[in-house]
């Protein structure tokens, strides 16, 4: 027991207190101390590339670690094994890094060492990595420049206008290397082409009637003068946004567009009022000439029916002229007077004419047209108030019809 309690329990199995120097009281803190202190040290990175190659199979196998590490020897670098073997992990690092991607909408431009080397298609592809480079393009995308500025017209008037090009990439290599930025290369092009367009036309054709014109111009003159410059661009619309007056002169100005307007508008009233009127003036031409030819039918074949029956009663004619004379007569007068609401008759001497109210006869079916006809009934003269006196007494005298002189 003496034995046992002599010896260092943290110690080495044979090795007690005395042997250890500067051993004392708190021998076991010391130790914890220690430790902790060993474990907060940085690793050595010298050690750890040597376990690496031994554990690569670069150092020598066989346990020759039985004491501690600073007195053991270190292990020699076997560099024929490990160069291949970091040549082989270096390749594969290397041809993993050279896979990449297209989207749907876009073009691959390869450059290989700087130079254009072909055009690849959306989808995973690969390159070799530090010869190769890719530069994506996309060519569905529309894209929108905007030009403004103030301009000088023909009759040299300044207006400030405003116009929209819309393109896109058609090309992705011309438009990476014909110019050395596309873009900005268009935007002056616009410009130019909205200045001699504008230069060549009056103030007043560019603010009223005139912007259809502008667009058209600008679109072709943008067209001829990128065309040389080939940059792969294809522009698909031009908008014309606005056009206006400076500030001084644009209260003027606004007066004489709404001149303009109103003058259309009117026009186009006028054209409504004349689509509207046309059709019915036709029609009601059309009726006339309908009535004309029939009423020239009418007459045509009523004087055909005369003529036929005149020659019927040309042999009735010939055997008693006196009597078909008086026959014609009496119809002709009944015609004439069928439409006369009085009926005259002769007098008992000859010589006074009696005349008869026919509405008064024929009121009792209609009382309103005998109030009519008396109050359009004109004054009547001595005999005729002798005849309506006769007949107050209720002596009317028989009526007959016929001829007087």
């Amino acid at each position: 027991m003496s034995q046992n309690s002599g010896q260092d329990p943290w110690g080495k199995p044979g090795q007690s207190n005395e042997q250890k120097p500067g051993n004392s009281s708190n021998n076991g803190w010391d130790s914890n101390q220690n430790r902790g202190n060993q474990e907060q040290s940085p690793p050595d990175i010298e050690e750890i590339f040597n376990n690496l190659l031994k554990k690569l199979g670069g150092g020598k196998k066989g346990g020759q670690n039985n004491g501690s590490s600073n007195n053991t020897p270190s292990t020699p670098l076997d560099w024929g094994k490990a160069l291949p073997i970091a040549t082989a992990l270096g390749v594969i690092v290397w041809a993993a890094s050279g896979f990449y991607t297209i989207k749907e909408a876009e073009r691959g431009v390869v450059l290989r060492f700087g130079e254009l080397h072909s055009i690849v298609q959306p989808g995973l592809n690969w390159k070799p990595t530090f010869v190769d480079k890719v530069l994506p393009v996309n060519v569905e995308q529309v894209k929108e420049l905007r030009t403004q500025g103030a301009m000088l017209t023909q009759d040299e008037n300044m207006v400030k206008v405003e116009m929209t090009v819309q393109y896109r990439v058609q090309d992705p290599a011309k438009y990476r290397f014909s110019v050395t930025n596309a873009d900005d290369s268009l935007n002056q092009a616009t410009d130019s082409a909205l200045r001699y367009v504008i230069g060549h036309m009056t103030m007043n054709d560019i603010l009223t009637t005139g912007r259809a014109v502008v667009r058209e111009n600008t679109w072709k003159a943008l067209n001829e003068i990128i065309k040389p410059y080939d940059m792969g661009l294809d522009v698909i619309d031009v908008n014309f946004q606005s056009a206006r007056p400076p500030e001084e002169v644009k209260d003027a100005f606004d007066d004489a567009i709404k001149a303009q307007e109103d003058e259309q508008r009117f026009i186009r009233e006028a054209e409504a009022y004349a689509r509207e009127r046309e059709p019915i003036a036709r029609g009601d031409a059309q009726r006339i000439l309908e009535e004309a030819t029939a009423y020239k039918d009418r007459i045509v074949l009523d004087a055909k029916g005369e003529v036929e029956r005149l020659q019927r009663l040309l042999p009735e004619f010939k055997a008693a002229p006196n009597l078909l004379r008086e026959r014609l007569y009496i119809q002709t007068m009944e015609k004439v007077m069928a439409n006369t609401p009085k009926i005259m008759l002769d007098g008992n001497n000859g010589n006074n004419l009696t005349v008869l109210p026919l509405e008064q006869i024929m009121g009792k079916r209609n009382e309103s047209k005998v109030q009519s006809a008396v109050d359009s009934t004109p004054v009547l003269t001595q005999s005729e108030n002798q005849s309506n006196h006769s007949k107050n007494n209720n002596t009317v005298e028989p009526v007959r019809q016929g001829r007087f002189n």
